[in-house]
């Protein structure tokens, strides 16, 4: 079975066709600017190189149609007929209560996907049109649509309610959902598959640590606590996202810099985290560049990112009472030792011990062990997948 993964932006289109029966990457690619001067679409087929398509892609029905038409292209397509497509697996990020699981796209589901528009107005509607484009051009090829938040749905009511009147949560849903779920799911099987031991015995911290950076807890394979909350914006510092602040720091900076609605908005999401504290960068690389000149700000950045990540460890091991492994993955997580390090650094106590040779080596794609052996704690380094997780979610419910 040939699986289509879709993960839809504002303007832009990622896909990967995947075969299921080996889980091969048969091409992979991106439509990006699209409804925008310069579009293009780049495309990557196994074994042969990379094609950019320069056009004008006016919406996400015609980048489709592209995919499509790249997949089967005679130089540089990787299938003859587009019945090879068994079906299509969606990422969507915000399915609300109503998602524990991925689910087969019908009517009922598209119109729930769009109530959860006000939990997550920046992806859910691009989501919605990356389906809605899909089915447009495959409408008879089954689809599925697979959640960032129904991994968290396991969490018990202690982790996600919030401290205010409980009305909130019951007329408008105010709770802690998490994102990167697909993500925190594929890295923590994975773990448990390198440790050769059953996930439903272990209790893993997965951080997924990117631009966009949270934290879970993984109690026998069961997500029973994350960091990011209602919103992405809660949890760990990020790339431009302030995470866990004093509410009343909003309220009085609204006052003191007179500020509206929107602008305290973009302050928290795009102008803080890392690049707020730094006035250097919301890239990690920029920011090790200029801490080793001498940057005190962007070296100040890097201790408060690492510092809340072993916060988070510290906190979660004792939420789940134990701990048998913790997995760094996404950007960061994959390729900043230092971060890792210092994330791990005081942790001897919990049986945490990281060696330095490995965790310098384990960078670029590298999956591995970064703790040493009598660590009886088992640290690693696992490249995130998650279109492979969506399609074996695919794949799952379509068998």
């Amino acid at each position: 079975m040939k699986i289509l993964v879709i993960n839809a932006g504002s303007s832009s289109l990622k896909y990967q066709l995947i075969d299921m029966s080996n889980e091969s990457i048969l091409a992979k690619g991106n439509a990006e600017r699209i409804g925008i001067d310069n579009s293009r679409l780049s495309h990557i087929p196994a074994g042969k190189d990379k094609v950019e398509i320069k056009a004008e892609i006016k919406d996400h029905v015609q980048a489709v149609r592209m995919v499509i038409d790249a997949l089967l292209h005679p130089d540089y397509g990787i299938i003859s007929e587009m019945s090879e497509i068994s079906a299509v697996g969606h990422r969507v990020v915000h399915g609300g209560e109503r998602f524990s699981g991925s689910v087969v796209i019908d009517d009922t589901v598209m119109k729930a996907i769009k109530e959860n528009v006000e939990l997550a107005p920046l992806h859910n509607p691009a989501n919605i049109t990356g389906i809605e484009a899909c089915k447009n051009v495959m409408p008879d090829t089954p689809m599925v649509a697979v959640f960032d938040t129904a991994f968290h749905q396991t969490m018990p009511k202690e982790s996600y309610i919030y401290a205010i009147p409980y009305d909130a949560y019951e007329k408008y849903g105010i709770r802690r959902y998490g994102f990167h779920g697909t993500s925190h799911k594929y890295v923590a099987l994975r773990a448990a598959k390198l440790m050769n031991r059953p996930i439903d015995e272990l209790k893993i911290i997965t951080c997924h640590l990117g631009n966009g950076s949270s934290i879970t807890a993984v109690k026998n394979g069961r997500s029973v606590d994350t960091s990011m909350g209602f919103t992405p914006l809660e949890g760990l510092p990020m790339g431009t996202r302030c995470g866990t602040i004093d509410p009343a720091i909003i309220m009085f900076l609204m006052e003191k810099e007179n500020m509206t609605h929107d602008q305290i908005n973009r302050y928290l999401n795009k102008e803080s985290g890392v690049l707020g504290i730094s006035g250097v960068s919301s890239d990690f690389r920029d920011l090790d560049d200029a801490a080793n000149n001498g940057n005190e700000r962007a070296k100040t950045a890097l201790q408060v990112f690492a510092y809340s990540i072993k916060k988070y460890i510290g906190a979660y091991a004792a939420a789940m009472g134990g701990l048998d492994c913790v997995v760094f993955t996404a950007g960061i997580g994959e390729n900043n030792p230092y971060i890792r390090q210092k994330a791990c650094e005081g942790l001897e106590f919990l049986g945490i011990k990281i060696d330095e040779k490995r965790n310098e080596l384990n960078v670029r794609g590298k999956e591995g062990l970064i703790s040493t052996d009598d660590s009886s704690v088992k640290v690693f380094s696992i490249p995130t997948n998650e279109e492979l997780m969506i399609a074996r979610e695919t794949l799952e419910l379509l068998s």
